[in-house]
């Protein structure tokens, strides 16, 4: 055998051994890890990002829009990635992108920015929850969720959680995309008396209608959320509360135009400091 041919059969074998490790490359691609997972932790499974690090929701950011800024982003960084590849088992369609008022982008659940924790140092830490009673671990599956918010009725004016005129943040509960809950005060426990049979009334007061409970942020009690069925629906219930929406916040999420109809205290937000509704 001449070097030449050698030399030419030698060049062959390496090109259909090149083309067998691409077709193996075809066949087994490298997949990428999801930039958005769920993670298990000791409060059971969360949103995580990099490294499995848990994400955070703050109640500040009701409205949708990111309030944690400045100093606050030293202990809170917030989590953004562009087009980010989600874990089987999320819907893709709860993420979104917001524009934060410095320019920057941010990533959403449901409407809620993402945020770390400085002093979480692995996957599975949740030591950013309950920190200042405004910040919860990201779950998919609440039912409820807290808001931090200065109450503005539908008269204008600003409003405390005792119901008195006022200026200074609240905590209060929302459904888990921050449109906020109301007692009425004629309730009795476990009993709405406003809800009219035909329904003629629920578009003033909604009922806040729920298929099932989910999880409840760890400052509050499970066993103090249920539900009863009123007017053929199956209705929030909180302390014994009915739980409602009120219409003229027209779904926009961090309103609390009730707080004022008729006057203060007849529609009251709920936290943990609301008292049991009376027995009938």
């Amino acid at each position: 055998m001449t070097h030449y041919t050698f030399s030419r059969r030698l060049l062959m074998l390496t090109a259909l051994f090149i083309v067998s490790l691409t077709g193996c490359n075809e066949e087994n691609p490298t997949v990428a890890s999801p930039d958005l997972v769920l993670a298990s932790t000791t409060l059971g499974n969360v949103l995580a990002g990099e490294g499995g690090k848990t994400l955070y929701f703050f109640a500040n950011d009701a409205d949708g829009k990111a309030n944690c800024t400045g100093n606050c982003l030293t202990n809170w960084p917030i989590f953004y990635k562009e087009a980010p590849a989600i874990a089987t088992g999320l819907n893709p369609a709860d993420f979104t992108t917001i524009t934060r008022a410095d320019g920057t982008k941010q990533t959403a659940f449901r409407g809620w920015p993402l945020y770390y924790y400085k002093n979480d140092t692995k996957a599975g830490d949740v030591n950013g929850e309950n920190v200042g009673n405004v910040w919860q671990v990201a779950k998919p599956t609440y039912t409820v969720l807290f808001a931090s918010r200065q109450l503005v009725g539908l008269d204008g004016k600003n409003y405390t959680f005792d119901q008195k005129e006022g200026i200074g943040n609240s905590l209060y509960l929302t459904d888990n995309t921050g449109r906020t809950l109301y007692a009425f005060a004629n309730d009795k426990k476990n009993t709405n008396r406003y809800t009219q049979a035909d329904l003629s009334n629920n578009a003033t007061w909604p009922i806040a209608e729920v298929s099932s409970l989910g999880d409840i942020p760890s400052a509050l009690k499970k066993s103090d959320f249920g539900t009863i069925t009123a007017v053929g629906k199956t209705q929030l219930t909180y302390k014994g509360w009915p739980l409602y929406y009120f219409g003229n916040d027209q779904g926009q999420r961090g309103s609390t135009k009730g707080v004022s109809v008729p006057r203060p205290g007849v529609w009251p937000v709920v936290n943990a400091t609301t008292p049991e509704a009376p027995l009938p």
